[in-house]
């Protein structure tokens, strides 16, 4: 007997930042997977699994800030490679690091990362992992003890590998990203990445070269105390997650444990931070 699925397609006005919005509520319900549209995003929910009135509760739905507004669709059976493919385009992150799905070509690309797009954040498209693979892509990780905090499809963890750090932490609260990233490390056949499910919870006693944090700028400044006492003297903190505007406040965070700030990078109004830790 096939899973009967429900398809919320939503239109979001301003699509960004309320998609993102959007999703990490639906992300709090039984909703499996997300594909963003040009106008929004469309969600999908096993039918036995939803209630009356499940989105229009939401904050943002009833926000005025956004206008939101959805059509549902009944789905027999969902082929979700079908609609993966038909909804992931391949990423040239400055021509250096290409990240594709299994479905696309291989390209001479000096770092190719293959994933298996499940979900819309973590696939390179959102600026923070662009920005986030620029901060990788210029820096000496050979030998690196790192860690990936939120690491969502693990891509940023594979392509710590890729670059020779070593052993990687990828972390991630989420139980979906936390399988998907072991599907990831192994589909690009990397040996070095222990995925574990959690939160900043885990890391008191640990100690990393590179810590890689694209999470959110509360969720950061709330664990900004735990990020600088894992990281070792001589140490990198790269952050994204959080708008142009939130830059204060998360400097405003590090500079209590000693971490200078060295660079920032800016995509579409999101920002990406680098500090060393003295």
């Amino acid at each position: 007997m096939s899973v009967v699925y429900l398809g919320f397609h939503f239109t979001v006005e301003p699509k960004d930042p309320g998609t993102e919005i959007l999703i990490a509520e639906l992300g709090e319900l039984p909703f499996e997977s997300f594909v963003e549209q040009e106008h929004g995003v469309t969600a999908y929910i096993q039918q036995s699994a939803y209630e009356t009135g499940m989105v229009e509760n939401l904050y943002i739905v009833n926000s005025p800030e956004f206008t939101i507004t959805h059509t549902v669709e009944t789905i027999e059976q969902v082929n979700w490679n079908e609609e993966w493919e038909k909804n992931f385009d391949p990423i040239d992150v400055d021509g250096k690091c290409y990240v594709r799905a299994p479905f696309h070509e291989k390209t001479n690309a000096l770092y190719d990362i293959v994933i298996e797009p499940k979900m819309s954040f973590g696939t390179g498209h959102h600026e923070t992992t662009h920005m986030m693979i620029q901060q990788l892509l210029e820096m000496d990780l050979v030998g690196k003890k790192t860690l990936d905090m939120g690491c969502g499809t693990a891509i940023l963890a594979i392509l710590a590998e890729m670059k020779g750090a070593q052993p990687i932490d990828a972390i991630d609260i989420d139980a979906w990203c936390y399988l998907n990233s072991i599907e990831n490390a192994e589909r690009n056949h990397c040996h070095h990445i222990t995925v574990e499910e959690g939160d900043a919870r885990l890391l008191p006693g640990r100690s990393y070269d590179v810590i890689i944090a694209n999470i959110n700028r509360n969720i950061l400044i709330n664990d900004m105390a735990t990020y600088a006492n894992c990281l070792a003297p001589e140490g990198y903190l790269l952050l994204s997650g959080f708008y142009v505007d939130d830059i204060p406040y998360l400097d405003a965070a590090c500079q209590p444990f000693g971490l200078v700030f060295e660079k920032k990078w800016e995509r579409n109004n999101w920002a990406s931070l680098r500090y060393k830790k003295l």
